[in-house]
């Protein structure tokens, strides 16, 4: 009966130990970017990072709602993009992988032959929380 009630106990203890993963906060990091130089209007470009993310909440279900944050630094407003899941969605397991950002249709915002820029990348879960930024390095879009 003593047996009984440390396995019940060290169960009980070791089902309490679990780590909470609900406000865990994805992670980013940058590994390239497919041209430092573009053409404006012919030229796309793709930023290529890594993802991480303790509980996997990574991606909508809803077609509708965005999780992928690109601001052109020149720009007041950010480009909002879709992601699908990536892990099943009441699942709640670690993920990593890596994803590609395509930026089509670059374009000077003024009359020079030339402009520099870059872009700022960040992910949003399910929760509603945001990774940290990552900047690209510079491009050059021209005419």
């Amino acid at each position: 009966m003593r047996q009984i009630i440390i396995y019940s106990f060290l169960f009980l203890v070791l089902q309490n130990c679990k780590k909470d993963n609900s406000n865990a906060v994805p992670s980013i990091k940058f590994i390239s970017i497919s041209a430092t130089e573009v053409v404006q209007y012919k030229d796309s470009l793709e930023i290529k990072f890594e993802y991480s993310d303790a509980n996997g909440d990574l991606g909508e279900i809803n077609p509708d709602q965005n999780a992928i944050y690109v601001k052109d630094r020149r720009l007041t407003k950010p480009d909002y993009y879709f992601i699908p899941p990536l892990s099943p969605p009441t699942s709640s397991v670690f993920i990593k992988g890596e994803l590609i950002v395509k930026i089509k249709n670059t374009f000077l915002l003024g009359t020079a032959l030339q402009e520099t820029t870059n872009f700022e990348v960040k992910l949003k879960d399910r929760a509603g929380q945001w990774s940290n930024s990552i900047v690209t390095p510079e491009i050059i879009i021209k005419k």
